[in-house]
């Protein structure tokens, strides 16, 4: 089979020929429709990420596809099943196994592009604004990278969850993207005094920032008293220091966020979490985003427009 695989730390990845693999007890084995990119591909690249698997690996941590094959003890699955899995690694690959209990069924609402995507993005800011920041209709969300694989799904769910939506994003396709979603307003991160224009709009109640760095900064300085801040990741390459005088003063809680550490740390919440939010799609509440979709021949590209950030919403691999 075909995969983009790294054989060794720090390696560039290539596409190169592996044995397809044969599932283990408890496994199925997936045959990979389409699998969705992240920022943290990048960063297991350079291998920087937190859970970077030990070399060799392949890249691609969540995909979907239709069960191929299935290991022993595997008995609530079917070959043929339409499934999708955030597996970690492995996705950006013709065959993956993967261990049964991580799968989900996929509706038939659902694409495989779509859900290939749906999964860390929807489900990073569902579940750090609805459990984590404890989000309240009538609250006003700021969210930072607006326009980026996590940033639009927070405006959107922010606006499900009955929010007022301050998007800030870099340039006007970019904001308009998240107008698109549902902001109620844009502000620029280019040009944009966000502090300023942030309080001048009432403040922010819960901060959502994939981004880091100098907006990091400003947008802690336009929250409300009581506010709460989601660390959600630093695409900025900057993480910045946390002013605790600031946190004392305003009684401001600042909140780490990282969606794969609740496979351990909580599952029946991300799984409570993940079935609402089918819920809502099967319904028509989201309308998932995708720039861009290029086949598994082009994953160099693919992950280059999100390391140049000329992507909005999701890049997915085709297999």
């Amino acid at each position: 089979m075909k995969a983009y695989h790294i054989a060794q730390t720090k390696q560039t990845p290539v596409l190169t020929d592996l044995p397809i693999p044969h599932p283990g007890p408890g496994q199925i084995r997936v045959r990979i429709a389409a699998c969705g990119l992240n920022f943290a591909d990048l960063l297991m690249i350079k291998g920087q990420y937190q859970d970077t698997p030990e070399p060799p690996f392949t890249l691609g941590m969540e995909v979907a596809g239709t069960v191929d094959a299935l290991g022993a003890d595997v008995a609530n699955w079917q070959i043929g099943d339409r499934v999708a899995v955030f597996g970690g690694q492995g996705g950006l690959a013709e065959y993956a196994c993967y261990d049964a209990d991580r799968c989900m069924a996929l509706p038939e609402t659902m694409d495989f592009a779509t859900a290939a995507g749906f999964q860390i993005a929807y489900g990073t800011s569902h579940l750090a604004l609805t459990h984590r920041a404890q989000l309240q209709p009538g609250e006003t969300l700021l969210v930072l990278g607006a326009a980026g694989g996590v940033g639009l799904t927070a405006v959107e769910i922010g606006k499900a969850m009955c929010a007022k939506v301050i998007a800030c994003a870099r340039g006007a396709d970019k904001l308009e993207a998240a107008r698109a979603a549902g902001a109620d307003h844009l502000l620029d991160s280019d040009t944009a005094d966000l502090r300023a224009e942030v309080k001048a709009l009432g403040g922010a109640d819960v901060v959502y920032d994939p981004v880091g760095g100098d907006l990091f900064t400003a947008a802690l300085r336009a929250t409300n008293r009581g506010a709460r801040v989601l660390v959600i990741g630093f695409a900025s390459g900057d993480i910045p220091p946390i002013p605790a005088n600031i946190l004392l003063v305003k009684n401001i809680s600042v909140i780490g966020f990282y969606w794969g550490g609740y496979l351990g740390l909580d599952p029946k919440a991300m799984l409570g979490s993940m079935q609402e939010l089918m819920a809502w799609h099967a319904d028509g509440k989201l309308r998932p985003h995708i720039s861009h979709t290029l086949p598994l021949a082009k994953a160099d590209e693919a992950l280059e427009l999100l390391r140049s950030r000329a992507s909005t919403g999701k890049v997915v691999v085709t297999i």
